[in-house]
């Protein structure tokens, strides 16, 4: 009869209660390492997006109004190359997409380290929980955020835009300080591994590595002790080698799943994790994220009584479709590309150039910017302001077609905003009224 077990119950603040054999310095520094460069991509397209929606030109734009010097970077977003903000968002959705099993084996790979006692044992080592906290606490809000947003049905509460904007700059400083603190570590660990390979198996597997650890040897440098591996490990059933197969598999499999999205045609059937809207037959055939039932769009709001109305120093003036339509009609290959990192290839639209129309509102010379209202009567991104550089580009249009057809109701029928390398949100549909200059 064996003798009872009479060792005190392990609970997570003894570093025998983590018996993974998985875990050591080395894994935790390459998905580090991983993380640095992919998070880097996600955080600066993040920014880049949200300096793309104009937010420091006109309320309508900004949902953040109390951003203060978080802002201090926000500069005139490009009209070129057309297809700009259709590359920034979907690398910034994507990534961060794939990110998530990295993220979440990196957080597994460390978590005794959030139960080790004393908390604290010294101001670097203050610095360095407080950056963890931040870092981890930034980075699953932003990642739940962000995830909830791409889907059909945004379920946070709250408002998506303010939150995500302060929680990225929450993220951002734990992100920096973190790196700060623990790249060069990483780095060190890395480098050591050729030469205290033989602490981690022949085949940088689990099995070593965790033993390596329990017996205060090699980390990932010659001469550092492996503190995240297990001093009682459980027997293998995985090597580290495998983990990382299992992760980049994770990875593999959200990137083919999710990146079609960005597409046309059979790619975009493929993202089944990241639907967005729906298309319809004929030259409408691409993705519409809102539809007119849906913003309440009925047929007296886009029948013979609407009427376009522009304003400026010139005065006021109405036009209906019909008078749009014999006005000197130019054309524009765009795509559309929207901030939950969906996006269409280029869609040949036909309307009115918007720099024309500033000049009937008292403009003949150098645009300025214009502020867009549209006709819908319920739902976000009724209002938005462009800039004059974005008036000034040739193929900003009040369009009126797409790809030879009228523009259907949910295209944003009788006319519609589209703008090169501008977010969808600032592609208004079912516009009604223009007002160019600042008398906003």
């Amino acid at each position: 009869m064996p003798l009872p077990d009479l060792r005190r119950p392990r609970i997570p603040t003894d570093p025998a209660f983590w018996r993974s054999p998985v875990r050591g310095v080395r894994f935790t520094a390459v998905l580090g390492l991983v993380l640095l460069a992919g998070l880097t991509v996600v955080t600066v397209t993040g920014l880049l997006s949200y300096a793309a929606c104009n937010p420091d030109l006109n309320a309508a734009n900004d949902s953040t109004p109390d951003k203060g010097w978080l802002g201090f970077y926000l500069f005139a977003w490009p009209t070129g190359p057309r297809w700009l903000y259709r590359l920034t968002q979907g690398l910034h959705v994507t990534v961060g997409i794939v990110l998530v099993p990295v993220l979440l084996a990196k957080l597994w790979s460390v978590i005794p380290k959030f139960f080790a006692l004393p908390p604290v044992r010294s101001v670097a080592h203050a610095l360095e929980r407080i950056s963890l906290l931040l870092l981890v606490g930034g980075a699953l809000f932003q990642f739940l955020t962000g995830l909830l947003n791409i889907q059909l049905d945004y379920l946070f509460p709250g408002s998506f835009y303010p939150l995500h904007f302060y929680g990225a700059w929450v993220f951002l400083a734990g992100f920096v300080a973190h790196t700060a603190l623990k790249l060069p570590r990483a780095v060190r660990v890395l480098r050591g591994g050729a030469r205290s390979g033989a602490a981690y198996g022949a085949d940088g597997g689990a099995g070593g590595g965790a033993r390596g650890g329990s017996g205060g040897g090699a980390g990932g440098a010659a001469g550092e002790r492996d503190e995240l591996a297990s001093p009682d490990p459980l027997p293998p059933t995985l090597s580290r080698r495998g983990a990382f197969a299992l992760v980049g598999a994770g990875s593999l499999l959200l990137l083919l799943t999710t990146a079609g999205r960005s597409f046309d045609g059979v790619w975009r059937r493929t993202a089944l994790l990241t639907p967005r809207g729906g298309t319809e037959a004929g030259p409408g055939g691409f993705q519409i994220n809102k539809t007119a039932a849906a913003v309440r769009i009925d047929a007296a709001d886009r029948g013979e009584a609407w009427r376009l109305r522009v304003r400026g120093p010139a005065g006021e003036f109405r036009f209906s479709r019909a008078e749009l339509l014999a006005m000197e009609l130019h054309s524009a290959a765009l795509p559309i590309a929207c901030v939950e990192g969906w996006s269409t290839s280029d869609q040949l639209w036909r309307g009115v150039r918007l720099r024309d129309l500033a000049v009937i509102a008292g403009y003949p010379d150098r645009p300025p910017s214009v502020f867009v209202e549209s006709v819908q009567r319920s739902g976000p991104f009724r209002k938005a302001a462009l800039r004059d550089n974005q008036v000034r580009d040739g193929r900003s249009l009040l369009a009126l077609e797409v790809n030879g057809a009228p523009l259907s109701a949910d295209h944003g029928h009788p006319a519609r905003i589209i703008v090169p390398a501008a977010p969808g949100v600032l592609n208004t549909k079912w516009v009604g009224s223009l007002t160019f200059g600042e008398g906003w």
